[in-house]
């Protein structure tokens, strides 16, 4: 019976072993789009298109939920953004306004900023996958973003 109990257990711990190996994520430089800077410094880069997902909440619940498409231009670590599609009704925000401002560095986004339709500017937190074509950002009490690289 104490041997049958010791294979269950070691089997156990090597299927959990196996499962974490499974799941594990590991950043490969490889993976990673970057820019090298004058200075040597390695960014990601984030030019291109990306799809959009803007979520609304809180104060501005009442614009809703929708896509979007923005067209990220980097020069250097500066990087901004521009809609390509106009923001749904009653949203503001036409097809070629700015949308985003901000920063890059070795270890992702230095700051990033959110231009709201209206012009206002809102200050952000965010998230960056490993592989840099994943980007989540919060504008707390105005509205989420998911933004994936195309």
């Amino acid at each position: 019976m104490k041997k049958r109990t010791t294979i269950w257990m070691l089997c156990l711990v090597a299927i959990m072993g196996w499962s974490g190996s499974v799941y594990a994520q590991t950043a490969n430089p490889e993976a990673m789009k970057t820019i090298k800077l004058p200075s040597g410094e390695q960014v990601y880069d984030l030019n291109g298109e990306w799809d959009v997902i803007v979520e609304n909440y809180a104060y501005w619940e009442r614009f809703g939920t929708y896509p979007n498409v923005f067209k990220i231009s980097q020069e250097g670590a500066s990087f901004t953004g521009i809609r390509l599609k106009d923001n749904t009704p009653p949203a503001m925000g036409v097809a070629g306004s700015k949308c985003l401002h901000g920063e890059a560095d070795k270890s992702g986004i230095k700051k990033l900023e959110v231009i709201a339709g209206g012009g206002d500017v809102l200050a952000t937190k965010w998230q960056i996958s490993a592989d840099g074509n994943r980007i989540f950002v919060d504008a707390p009490d105005h509205s989420r973003l998911w933004l994936t690289r195309k």
